[in-house]
């Protein structure tokens, strides 16, 4: 199973400097409220991204599903759908969170 905080502390901010354009293609802020996994800000508005533990203020998109959950989700990024069908997996803007998949894939 994925690791949850390995990927917001290290793999996502790798991921958003090799892949600048991410910042600028997406341009939002992400809410992602994991349960017992933490609550983490994914912050596209800002030159360069930014991730960060914590909450954002005024997020264009919070995801919210649990930390287990959202693990699977990372092994397996094509379960979303189903896990959103089966309400396991929330998500506030429907559009901007079909843009998530460039930042799990």
């Amino acid at each position: 199973m994925a690791d949850v905080r390995g990927f917001f502390e290290s793999y996502l901010p790798k991921k958003i400097a090799k892949n600048p354009s991410l910042v600028t293609d997406i341009n939002a802020v992400y809410q992602f409220n994991l349960g017992d996994s933490g609550e983490w800000v994914v912050d596209l508005t800002k030159e360069g991204g930014e991730v960060s533990e914590g909450t954002a203020s005024d997020p264009g998109c919070t995801v919210t599903i649990s930390g287990d959950d959202f693990a699977k989700l990372l092994d397996k990024p094509t379960s979303a759908m189903m896990m959103f069908t089966m309400g396991k997996l929330k998500v506030s803007n429907m559009s901007l969170g079909l843009q998530l998949q460039k930042l799990l894939g």
